[in-house]
This record gives structure tokens, C-alpha cells and sequence, in this order.
């Protein structure tokens, strides 16, 4: 997980000239600053009249992949998303590639995180059924694990090592 959310914004004309110039943005700023710092850059640019700008580069999106012509108003949405659930935004944004689909699964879907499957699969089972003692070491919560991955139930995301964030599968 990287600390800042960032994008290398480049103007294109200076680029298209043999010129490497933008600039570093904290993409988690508001929409307005943004835009006023790649104006600020393109009036800066080593060509006249450049207008045109891409995002190049881009960093703290933690597997979730920005297009070069992804848009200022997509990538601040993203960054905004990944800052408001570092532990997994980058990751779920990664899984569905869809924005409203990643809040959707973050804000109704989410059943937290834990050490592995398993361990949840026994925390469920523990909390919603009556398991009498002479029975709990018999029980396979591995395998339970296994088949609530393999039916479609849950899908899990592994952000770290014992870091596997659960979700419902809906």
C-alpha cells in the first residue's frame, strides 16, 4: 500500500516537441486544484500554445491501473475511492474495474478481514450455530472455506501477508 496518490500528468505538445514536461499531482486533491495545476503546467510549457495533456505516470493506486487518457475527473474519483479504503480500494478497483461496482461491494458487500478464509468460516459458523464441544475439533473449516470460495458465495482479496479481505458475492 503507497502513502500518496499521485499522477504524472505531461503536456503532450511539449512531448510531441522531444520535451519530457508535467507535473507531479496529488490525485486526492480537489477537482478544481487539479485543473489548476495542469493549467499552471501547460502555461509553463516549453512549446507556445499547448493545451493538450495525458496522464503518464501515476502512483498509490495499488494495483488498479489508470488508462493515459483516463480523464482528471475519473482519476480524482479513483484516488478519492483508494484513500477512503486503503487497505483494499486499489485491489477491489483491480477485481471489477468499475468504480460503482467496487462502492457497491466496499459499502454492502464487505465482511472484513482476517488471517484466512478459513478463520472467517469459523468465526461464521461459530457465531450463528450451536456447536457442542465433543464436535468443534471435527470440523473442517478449511474445506468450508474451500467450497464457499468454489459456490461463488465470497471472493477474497489478499492485500498482505494474513491479509485476506472477504466479500459477499452478489
Amino acid at each position: 500500500m503507497s502513502k500518496e496518490i499521485r499522477i504524472y500528468v505531461a503536456d503532450l505538445a511539449a512531448y510531441n516537441a522531444g520535451h519530457l514536461h508535467g507535473v507531479w499531482i496529488d490525485a486526492t486533491l480537489e477537482l478544481e486544484d487539479i485543473q489548476a495545476q495542469v493549467s499552471a503546467m501547460l502555461e509553463a510549457s516549453p512549446v507556445t500554445d499547448a493545451e493538450e495533456y495525458a496522464i503518464h505516470d501515476f502512483e498509490g493506486f495499488d494495483g488498479y491501473r489508470l488508462g493515459e487518457y483516463e480523464g482528471l475527473e475519473s482519476a480524482h474519483e479513483v484516488a478519492c475511492f483508494i484513500e477512503e479504503h486503503p487497505e483494499f480500494g486499489g485491489a477491489l478497483l483491480a477485481h471489477f474495474n468499475d468504480l460503482e461496482q467496487a462502492r457497491k461491494a466496499a459499502e454492502e458487500d464487505y465482511c472484513g478481514c482476517y488471517s484466512s478464509l478459513a478463520d472467517y468460516a469459523q468465526e461464521l459458523t461459530e457465531e450463528t450455530t450451536g456447536i457442542p464441544q465433543h464436535l468443534a475439533m471435527y470440523i473442517d473449516y478449511r474445506a468450508m472455506a474451500r467450497d464457499m470460495e468454489y459456490s461463488g458465495d465470497l471472493f477474497t482479496l489478499e492485500t498482505g501477508f494474513e491479509q485476506v479481505h472477504l466479500f459477499w458475492n452478489r
